[in-house]
Formats: C-alpha cells, structure tokens, sequence
C-alpha cells in the first residue's frame, strides 16, 4: 500500500517541464522601427509554425507577428542597447493549415531585450542586429505561457540602424504545458493503474 501512495506523490509531483510542447514560430518582413522610446515591429508575416497541437511543419502566409518594447534602459539603437520589460507581442493567425483563426498568442516582454549588432558600425559591408527577449502571456485557449524570441535584422549601410529598417527573418519558440488539472488526472490514472498491478500481482 505504501508503494502505490508514493506512485500517486511521484505523478502528482511531476514536474510541468517534463511534459512541456514547444510550439515554433517563423516569420519574415516588416518594418522595424525605434528609439529610445522603444522598438517596434509592423507588417512581418507569419510564415511557418511547427509542433502547434502535435502538427508537424506549416508553411505558407499564416498570419502575422508584431511587437513592442520597453523603453531604452542602456546603450542606443545604433552601436547595441537594452530595453526594459513591457511592450506587447502578438501572434496572430489567419487559420490556414489547421491553426485557429485569430490570436494566438498575446503577452509582453517579461525581462531585458537586447539589441545587439553583429559587425562594426562605420565599416564597409552591412550590419546584422539581433533582438531577443524573453515573453510570456496567454495562449489562444487562455493557459498561460512563455518563450523567447529573436530578430534578426539587416541594416543597409555600414552607418547601421538609423531608425527603421526591413526585417529579414524572425524566429519565437513558446512552451506550452499542461494546466494542473491535467497533470491530476494523469496521477489519478496512474494511481488505478498501480492498483490494478497489485490487485493482479496477490492473484
């Protein structure tokens, strides 16, 4: 008897990440635009999802993906800066390939955003900035969740970001895990199971 009530603690006690979905998200476009006030992304379109309700890889023109940012904390938008928490982000679908109609996702930047260029700004050739941060927010069917994003961007000049430039590719990774409830029935399940063994194990 004790062994069963120890199998029903351990269900009951794991851990949310072991059963955690990460949903991946890709998109590509858009303006990207800030100052000290803040970052911004418009028009970027949604061009593939993988792993969304066990689906393998979509693709195509799935929706769109905008953002906003913190205020500045450090640095400029030029040589690399951090922003504060805040802001919004939104994933927004168009239902095509199975995904729901509408927002999937909406939350803010829940710490630090970094801005960061790849390259040494005056110098000859382009400059690459990446922006990553963490979100976190309410998924589509109202469980709470977070991820990370990164964006890359190129600027045009070797002068670097002077304001606005076009996104080249953007990816966010969301992990979605199973509400309590869920987790309680798998235990409550594994409890009848361990009962059944035993009950077949005296026979």
């Amino acid at each position: 008897m004790k062994r069963i009530v120890w199998m029903a603690l351990l269900a009951l006690a794991l851990p949310l990440a072991a059963f955690a979905n990460d949903i991946d998200f890709g998109n590509s476009g858009g303006t990207l635009a800030g100052n000290a006030s803040g970052l911004s992304l418009t028009g970027s379109e949604l061009t593939q999802v993988a792993g969304f309700n066990g689906m393998g890889l979509v693709q195509g023109s799935l929706g769109s993906v905008a953002f906003t940012t913190g205020s500045l904390i450090s640095g400029n938008v030029t040589t690399g800066a951090v922003f504060g928490p805040g802001g919004t982000f939104t994933i927004t679908s168009n239902g095509t390939g199975g995904l729901p109609d509408g927002v999937i996702f909406r939350g803010t930047f829940s710490g630090d955003t970094t801005w960061t260029p790849e390259g040494t700004i005056g110098a000859s050739g382009t400059i690459n900035y990446i922006l990553y941060g963490a979100i976190s927010g309410t998924w589509y069917n109202g469980v709470k969740v977070s991820g990370g994003t990164a964006q890359l961007t190129i600027s045009t000049g070797p002068n670097g970001f002077q304001g606005s430039v076009s996104l080249a590719s953007g990816n966010t990774d969301i992990t979605v895990t199973p509400e309590p409830g869920t987790l309680a029935l798998l235990g409550t399940g594994l409890v009848g199971l361990a009962g059944v063994v035993r009950k077949k194990f005296k026979a």
